[in-house]
């Protein structure tokens, strides 16, 4: 892993965990509920408060992205996964929920909900060409790799 990059965080109540990894080596940061208990019903979805506002440096993004440990046990996903939060927004964040599962789930206060990822972004700058260079895979589309 790469050296820390600082970011600047904001909480807007008392009692709130901030993101943090659980193991050494993880790249994701475990973000929690910091609202009242919810229940998602099935195929519904929730907007789930941390009461986290954050200033990322220019250049680069959080990526918020589902738990596995979560979809597993309890058929939750992060609906727009991966969801990103760019430098210039310094709202709070709001994970939205999906229960993909057959039951009403419940997410309770403080539970990790989602993961964080710091990722660099770069600037894309276009540049038209007439025709580009073709490739093995030139026109097949999707699903074109084949089912093997």
């Amino acid at each position: 892993m790469t050296q820390p990059i600082d970011v600047l965080i904001q909480t807007s109540k008392d009692g709130i965990i901030l993101p943090q990894y659980a193991h050494k080596g993880d790249s994701g940061m475990d973000i929690r509920n910091a609202g009242e208990s919810v229940s998602i019903p099935p195929l519904g979805r929730a907007l789930i408060p941390t009461s986290l506002s954050v200033a990322i440096p220019e250049g680069y993004e959080i990526q918020i992205r589902p738990r596995s440990g979560l979809a597993l046990r309890k058929g939750i996903s992060v609906l727009n996964s991966p969801g990103t939060i760019d430098s210039n927004y310094r709202g709070e964040i709001g994970i939205i929920l999906f229960n993909l599962s057959n039951e009403n789930v419940v997410i309770e206060p403080h539970e990790r909900i989602a993961q964080l990822v710091l990722n660099r972004v770069y600037a894309i700058r276009w540049k038209e060409e007439l025709k580009l260079e073709k490739s093995n895979r030139n026109s097949g589309g999707f699903g074109s790799t084949g089912t093997e």
